[in-house]
């Protein structure tokens, strides 16, 4: 899965600095720019359409809410055979690099469960498993734990995610299967961008360096508060917003979006990526950027808002700054265009037929929001927050990692995000903040929306057994 993992990620990471390459190459010419701009995902997500509807259509979406099924003892038939394994691998290269913002890790669990499945029909030493249920449950639920460990490198992340978001009751003997394999396939994971000369050692995936003597004030605490019921509103309104798109597809749709499979795929990549066209809209959102290239922006150790002032700036400070802030624009105006426009862009995307994940939009998203939040703060207190005789300089950089974890955890009803953004960046000393911000984000959409797995079940109507609700009894 390690190798799989790494192989996609190269696929994707080139055919997005293509796009991007095609943009800059053809500057001489703004139209040109602009047709190249739009044509490449167009043509991208129309491939990815094609081959997956002729293919396997299984390989459609993310795959959690099929495999949070099939835990639960529902059999789905083609749903994890070896077409679709091939459809969703293409499928999600495909689509992943037109640079739509859609994610990796939901198909990711989706393929980890096939590849299991897959080694236990072929592999005689493991037929046992495969002919036993309860044990092949348990392969499955490991499987998960994979799928998010090769998308992160998250090993603890990973499992703990698994058990939150497919299993309704775990098996406690399978927790060590689980840590053991996503521990290995996170290893090697990351053992081979040391092998292909792409890191030095083994680091986190978004390299963080922000201060550790001092990384907030115990003031701050009531703004990552601030941050959760923020990110949990706006959580319990991406779900919302993805289903009512859903359903006005299917009841306002038929007459023309539906005569053909192409139209309403080709359409929604035209518009995404006319939005983004960093000659027009694009240069108030970063959009000259790739989603990878955005997050190690977001999370980067200097303030944005005070970095004109400051002379000491390198030059990667200073090309990360031209991202978000031009003659024309700021970087408030900058990151509050990134958040709508994203929201609603990510909405629609993760509902064309094409492999699509959404744990990594809003984490973008969140992370997005958060800096907002910390620049916000910088410039209202440019010297810091005075705690005592102690004054500490506001890092917006930790508002980035907790607005990430929080919106993500509050989209899918975690609080393991809390976990996984920490190994995603190697950034322990907001630990804290982020558990408290996840906490009040996932009681905030508890009480509004299901989470957005469980709303993909519902909006598919898949034969799913809900929880038990306990009562009293007269």
């Amino acid at each position: 899965m390690a190798f799989l993992s790494f192989g996609m990620d190269f696929i994707i990471e080139k055919c997005q600095i293509t796009h991007i390459w095609l943009y800059t190459e053809l500057e001489f010419s703004p139209f040109l720019q602009y047709l190249a701009w739009v044509a490449f995902p167009v043509l991208f997500i129309l491939f990815s359409t094609g081959f997956v509807t002729i293919v396997a259509p299984n390989a459609i979406g993310s795959g959690i809410p099929e495999m949070k099924t099939i835990l639960r003892g529902v059999v789905l038939k083609e749903y994890l055979s070896f077409k679709t394994l091939v459809s969703k691998i293409v499928g999600l290269c495909s689509s992943l690099g037109s640079g739509l913002p859609i994610g990796k890790e939901g198909p990711f669990v989706h393929v980890a469960s096939i590849v299991a499945t897959l080694l236990t029909k072929l592999l005689v030493s493991f037929k046992g498993v495969y002919e036993n249920e309860s044990h092949n449950n348990e392969l499955l639920g490991a499987a998960c734990a994979v799928g998010v460990a090769c998308t992160f490198a998250a090993p603890i992340g990973g499992v703990l995610f698994s058990i939150e978001v497919t299993a309704t009751y775990f098996a406690v003997r399978n927790y060590w299967r689980g840590f053991f394999s996503a521990v290995c396939g996170a290893a090697v994971f990351r053992l081979m961008a040391i092998w292909f000369k792409e890191e030095e050692t083994i680091t986190a995936l978004f390299k963080t360096n922000l201060q550790q003597e001092f990384p907030f004030d115990a003031v701050e605490l009531l703004v990552y508060a601030m941050i959760g019921i923020v990110c949990g509103f706006a959580g319990a309104l991406f779900v919302y917003l993805h289903r009512k798109i859903v359903e006005f597809n299917r009841s306002h749709t038929r007459t023309l979006l539906r005569r053909n499979r192409f139209i309403y795929p080709g359409l929604v990549a035209f518009v995404i990526s006319s939005l983004t066209f960093p000659l027009g809209l694009g240069q108030f959102m970063a959009g000259q950027i790739t989603t990878h290239q955005a997050i190690n922006e977001l999370f980067s150790n200097f303030t944005w808002a005070t970095a004109y002032s400051n002379n000491d700036l390198d030059v990667s400070d200073q090309k990360i700054l031209g991202h978000w802030q031009n003659d024309n624009t700021n970087i408030f105006v900058t990151l509050t265009v990134f958040i709508i426009i994203r929201f609603v862009t990510s909405a629609i995307a993760n509902t064309l037929p094409v492999p699509a994940g959404v744990f990594m939009p809003v984490f973008t998203i969140g992370a997005a929001l958060g800096r907002l939040v910390g620049e916000a703060m910088a410039a209202w207190f440019p010297n810091g927050v005075r705690a005592g005789n102690v004054v500490t300089k506001i890092v917006p950089g930790g508002y980035a990692v907790v607005g990430a974890a929080a919106l993500s955890g509050s989209v899918t009803h975690t609080i393991s995000t809390s976990v996984i953004v920490f190994e995603l960046t190697g950034q322990i000393g907001h630990i804290l903040p982020a558990v408290i911000a996840v906490l009040i984000a996932n009681a905030v959409t508890s009480m509004l929306q299901p989470s957005i797995y469980d709303s993909i079940i519902k909006i598919k109507k898949l034969p799913y057994l809900p929880d038990i609700i306990p009562h009293k009894s007269k």
